[in-house]
């Protein structure tokens, strides 16, 4: 299994660091040698191809996921309550995450010596990104400056750089989903089938990359280990805590919540009946390879006809990844407080906005946030080669927060049908209300 093999390097990149940093120290020459002429290097080709990936990834993902629920004037009320159960959810989902991560602060539980190693080590690089990434705007107006900040004038300029422009790519992406909705399927049939090709071709090669996944964890971990030791360990479990703790909460709270007050249905029953489902998000990390069982369940086991399911399921593999957007924005927090650099209340709120619009971006398919998350830290001025202490425990938070994405794709067809009069399979209802 690949992700065991991730695990392996993960454990063996720590414990040759750590070993390194406890019999020579980080400062040693030897160790030193081998960080700087192989496994930084080698860290380095793999980040590299990733970020390679971002723009086309992360921008036919975005198209075909915002033109699928934007398609309103085919499936009506069903596509406006698709759309507003989506933004609702995952922004609970985005807050859920953000609060634990500001409560938890996970990236401040290391030793104040290593926390300042890594100031020194990330901050510079990440003051000089926030200053490349800031236009002077200081004599403009806040709506002025909004307005540069999401509008680009010219969006080729905004992803030609070496550190892409993410709102500006988001926004156009969304601009020109809208576009393809407003004209006849068979006119933009031609676009929207290069982009889902770019899209396929994207993940696909993602997937290579990710082959190399357990020697470059490896090579990263070693790296990292080697110069800080034992203390990035700790603050890597409470990470791991803290994003773990999030979905628990989004799962078993907010999805209660929605199936008891908008599908009506009892959520014991509810998780029963999809336990097939949610074994088959675990193990395969995907949404988009979840989907066919999904569909067979969500119809034969809940009662939701096949009309809702195709448009809220198919939809919801790519648009509606509550998990992801909760994961996103707690790997963001964490990443920005381990390396020294404190965000302010605006510039979370960012953070929030894009793990929301994340969620829709975000491929369905294993460690699909990655590419993400790298434009994410770019962008609030975060240096992303940070990402590389969290690729060794991602492959298992994905098999989590996937699972809690599909249950959610579940919960928002339940909730469709339910508000469309459809009798859903809910033997002894818990809330007495008349459709």
């Amino acid at each position: 299994m690949s992700h065991t093999r991730v695990l392996a390097g993960l454990l063996i990149g720590a414990a040759a660091g750590v070993t390194a940093n406890a019999v020579w120290g980080g400062a040693d020459p030897r160790v030193e040698r081998i960080v700087f002429q192989i496994t930084e290097p080698a860290g380095e080709l793999f980040l590299r191809l990733l970020l390679m990936m971002v723009v086309p990834l992360v921008f036919s993902s975005l198209v075909i996921g915002v033109a699928g629920v934007g398609d309103v004037r085919r499936l009506g009320r069903i596509g406006l309550k698709c759309i507003a159960y989506t933004i609702v959810i995952s922004a609970i989902s985005v807050v859920i995450g953000i609060g634990l991560a500001n409560l938890i602060r996970p990236g401040e539980r290391i030793d104040p010596a290593t926390a300042d190693a890594l100031v020194a080590r990330y901050g510079e690089d990440a003051g000089r990104r926030v200053q490349a990434a800031a236009p002077a705007q200081s004599q403009a107006s806040p709506l002025m400056q909004t307005v540069r900040t999401l509008v680009p004038s010219n969006p080729i300029a905004a992803v030609a750089g070496e550190t892409p422009n993410v709102l500006h790519l988001m926004f156009f992406a969304v601009v020109l989903a809208v576009g393809i909705t407003l004209l006849p399927p068979q006119v933009t049939a031609p676009l929207v089938s290069a982009l889902e090709a770019l899209f396929k071709v994207s993940a696909r090669i993602i997937e290579v990359i990710m082959k190399i996944a357990p020697i470059a964890v490896a090579c990263l971990l070693f790296t990292t280990t080697a110069r800080f030791g034992f203390d990035l360990l700790v603050a890597l479990g409470w990470f791991v805590v803290t994003v773990l703790l999030g979905l628990t909460l989004h799962m078993v709270g907010v999805y209660s919540l929605s199936l008891v007050f908008l599908s009506r249905i009892a959520p014991l029953e509810f998780f029963r009946r999809i336990r097939t489902v949610m074994l088959t998000a675990f193990s395969t990390s995907s949404s988009n390879a979840t989907l066919p069982t999904a569909l067979r369940v969500s119809e034969e086991n809940l009662g939701v006809p096949r009309e809702i399911n195709a448009f809220v399921l198919t939809v919801g593999a790519t648009a509606n990844q509550n998990g992801t957007a909760l994961y996103e924005g707690v790997t963001v927090l964490f990443l920005a407080q381990l390396a020294g650099v404190d965000l302010t209340l605006g510039q979370q709120v960012l953070v929030a906005y894009l793990a929301i619009l994340g969620g829709i971006g975000t491929a369905g398919v294993p460690a699909g946030s990655i590419p993400f998350i790298i434009v994410v830290l770019a962008t609030i001025g975060v240096n992303p080669s940070l990402i590389a202490l969290i690729l060794g425990v991602d492959r298992i938070l994905d098999m989590c927060r996937t699972t809690v994405n599909v249950t959610g794709d579940l919960t928002a067809a339940t909730y469709v049908a339910r508000s469309e009069g459809y009798p859903l399979l809910d033997p002894a209802p818990i809330v007495s209300t008349v459709d």
